[in-house]
């Protein structure tokens, strides 16, 4: 959290509104639980008149930082003094939707939060919802083969061009899981043809590979 070199008039003032505001009304349905919850209108208008009434204001930017998307709060007093907050969530998916759900989200719960009104709507699920699923072993794989995507053309290239030597020295290069990952076959997810796994057991991609490295 950033706060301004003093805010001894913030807090005052914020102590003040705190003692006007109830708890954010839960009016909105979860569709995923039983339970309702305070959408980012009710937490407003919890604010909003005792706010006004003490000088408070405040200000929410849309923010993305890499996987994560959500917002930067500002809590402002009319003298100046100032209090800011990032607040983001990772995305599942990457469309237009899911950042917009993971903004409204963040600017609802960073905005009550940083007035310090509660509710009691089931959080804990929300961000569990909101949360990416963990990798399967298929995302692993893919990400495997996407890191050695140059690796893997420097390969093709000596297999057509029949530089076994340097076919030997790009196969070195990778790391046995790396290997593993783009052995596999190409309906599996492999990134070579048969053609070219071929050539990665032929008797010349050995004799070099032995020439190079010793390995038999």
């Amino acid at each position: 959290m950033e706060m301004s070199e003093s805010i001894n008039e913030l807090s005052e003032a914020l102590s003040a509104a705190q003692g006007e505001m109830g708890a954010a009304v839960k009016d909105a349905a979860n569709p995923f639980f039983k339970s309702k919850y305070a959408d980012l209108g009710e937490v407003v208008r919890a604010v909003k008149g005792p706010f006004a009434n003490h000088g408070l204001s405040y200000t929410q930017f849309p923010i993305r930082e890499g996987e994560s998307a959500g917002v930067v709060t500002m809590l402002m007093h009319k003298s100046g003094q100032w209090m800011r907050q990032e607040y983001t969530l990772p995305l599942a998916k990457f469309d237009a939707q899911a950042v917009g759900s993971a903004i409204t989200y963040a600017r609802r719960y960073a905005l009550q939060a940083i007035a310090g009104i509660p509710s009691a709507d089931d959080d804990g699920n929300l961000a569990a919802q909101s949360a990416p699923p963990a990798p399967t072993a298929l995302d692993e794989h893919n990400k495997v083969v996407k890191e050695c995507w140059a690796s893997s053309a420097a390969i093709k290239q000596a297999i057509a061009d029949e530089e076994w030597s340097t076919l030997a020295e790009a196969w070195d290069e990778l790391t046995d899981d790396e290997k593993k990952a783009l052995w596999v076959a190409p309906s599996k997810g492999g990134v070579f043809t048969t053609e070219e796994r071929k050539a990665l057991k032929s008797d010349e991609f050995n004799a070099a590979r032995k020439a190079m490295f010793g390995d038999s």
